[in-house]
């Protein structure tokens, strides 16, 4: 090979080296541009509040029956069974179920012929359970008071508490995540407009826990609340919102 050709050789090489590495360089600089751009992003939680009324009331109660022998307190807990569907139909009450009837064997302790303590039967006990499920908000709660008019009948109904529901939960979350994206972004607005950026386009959303809650009540949990004590409640959403920026 001729010598003289040889730097040109040489020179050829070196300029394809700094090529190649030119271009590495720029690949490698564009994508990290690339990965700082898609970093770009702002989080931020947005949230929604409701009020609203419950529509469905749940009146749950029972009342007691006592007697020597299953046949007597049986024949006892119909007649009592008699007036208080009287009573439900006197204040309106159209539809209720009657649960499953619970019967426990009423003992007492005692001495036997040879003065040994021993537990004896002396009866039984039938209990009834009653649940009224209804529209009527207002005046099914009532009943827990009223129903103290049966006394006087011989029947001791006894209430074990009443439950306000809003059915209509579910429907009105899903309109709620909608409201809360959009305050979501009115915050990362905010937050943005303060570095001179813009918000570009929303990039990921998670809904929170849902709380519900006596009307006008703040209290949180990480389950998330179903309040079932108050007729008026508040529902709230939260959702956590990425946002790229420009």
């Amino acid at each position: 090979m001729d010598t003289t050709s040889r730097p040109h050789l040489f020179g050829l090489l070196a300029g394809l080296l700094l090529a190649a590495g030119i271009a590495f360089a720029s690949l490698v600089l564009a994508r990290a541009w690339v990965h700082i751009h898609e970093s770009q992003v702002i989080g931020v939680t947005g949230s929604a509040r409701k009020n609203v009324r419950s529509d469905l009331v749940i009146w749950r109660s029972r009342f007691a029956v006592e007697d020597e022998s299953l046949g007597g307190a049986n024949e006892k807990l119909k007649a009592a069974l008699v007036v208080v569907e009287g009573f439900l139909r006197a204040k309106a009450v159209k539809e209720f179920e009657l649960l499953p009837v619970q019967i426990r064997e009423i003992t007492a302790r005692g001495k036997n012929d040879d003065d040994e303590v021993v537990t004896k039967r002396i009866g039984y006990q039938f209990t009834q359970g009653i649940e009224v499920r209804s529209a009527d908000v207002e005046n099914t709660p009532r009943l827990s008071r009223e129903a103290a008019q049966l006394l006087g009948e011989g029947v001791a109904l006894v209430s074990e508490g009443t439950q306000f529901l809003y059915t209509k939960a579910g429907q009105a979350k899903v309109e709620m995540m909608a409201d809360a994206t959009k305050d979501a972004r009115t915050r990362a607005e905010q937050i943005a407009s303060q570095g001179s950026r813009k918000v570009e386009s929303l990039r990921s959303a998670r809904m929170g826990v849902v709380q519900v809650n006596p009307l006008y009540s703040t209290a949180t949990s990480w389950e998330g609340n179903n309040d079932t004590s108050s007729l008026e409640k508040t529902i709230t959403v939260t959702v956590s919102a990425e946002f790229g920026l420009k």
